[in-house]
């Protein structure tokens, strides 16, 4: 069993139970950030435990930093036995919002090196349209479960990453793509609900996460998702691509998607808009 991009409900219900696979819940909401928790205690998938966006997928925000900092691998890998998962376990992420939160949990296990990981193709509504069940309260207490071919190495990939300092070096080459996942208004500057600045990176170019999914909630077929990218491309290789968005959350859909399109080897900026404009030195550009 190795699941590593996407999963589909249907498949999903045949694994819940079998002590190789963890369930991880990553509801979160940005503007009510107690409301992940309570959906998860008022109904999550069976054996599922919940993630937490600002303590679990993310370390403490800094004043140099962006609002979703990387934990340290050393902090992620103790969650991971917490949640009881081991270097073999298949673990499956899902969320109420189109996978733009289990993307970050998805990517950081990948990060870390661990391959069986893959999102729930359209989150937990896919598993109510499915039929699937839903348990209510907290997490079921751990078994003992064995922690499936050891503890997941504390090693990560420091080429899965681009950090600020790079980023302008990056964009002077022309064969080089920082891609932003933000909806088209606030990649714009028109709007911004979230962050300080309006407006982007100079030279990045707006790709919306949401882009990435048909109308019902779902990724949309690898062969689609194929030709978006190689537009986008536009013949670079994908090792050319550095993906962000605001805090370096839902810049990980794109990196998923990409995945499922058959592209590998595009980077994170973790730090993102919201690190970017730390420095007022730093350009800002607004339009299209």
């Amino acid at each position: 069993m190795s699941f590593t991009t996407l999963i589909e409900a249907s498949v999903l219900r045949d694994l819940i139970g079998k002590p190789e696979v963890a369930l991880i819940d990553c509801r979160f909401d940005l503007g009510n950030r107690s409301r992940g928790r309570a959906a998860f205690l008022e109904g999550h998938i069976p054996s599922a435990r919940y993630a937490d966006l600002q303590t679990d997928l993310s370390a403490a925000v800094t004043a140099k930093s962006g609002r979703h900092p990387l934990p340290a691998p050393g902090d992620f890998a103790a969650a991971l036995r917490r949640w009881g998962i081991g270097n073999s376990t298949q673990v499956i992420v899902y969320d109420d919002a189109g996978g733009a939160y289990a993307a970050r949990a998805w990517w950081l296990l990948r990060w870390l090196g661990h391959q069986c990981v893959a999102v729930l193709n359209g989150g937990i509504n896919a598993w109510v349209e499915c039929g699937g069940l839903m348990e209510p309260g907290a997490e079921r207490p751990l078994q003992e479960r064995i922690l499936s071919g050891g503890n997941i190495p504390l090693t990560s990939n420091p080429n899965a990453l681009i950090e600020t300092a790079e980023i302008e070096p990056f964009l002077a080459g022309p064969a080089n793509l920082l891609v932003d996942a933000r909806a088209a208004d606030r990649f714009a500057g028109s709007v911004e609900p979230i962050d300080s600045v309006a407006g982007h990176i100079p030279g990045a170019v707006n790709h919306p996460f949401s882009t990435n999914l048909g109308p019902d909630g779902r990724f949309l077929a690898p062969d689609e998702l194929k030709r978006r990218w190689e537009l986008r491309l536009g013949g670079r290789t994908p090792e050319r691509l550095a993906a962000m968005c605001g805090s370096g959350v839902t810049a990980c859909h794109n990196l998923l998607s990409l995945e499922v399109a058959g592209f590998t080897g595009a980077k994170l900026y973790a730090g993102s808009w919201s690190e970017w404009i730390r420095d007022p030195n730093r350009a800002v550009a607004r339009g299209p």
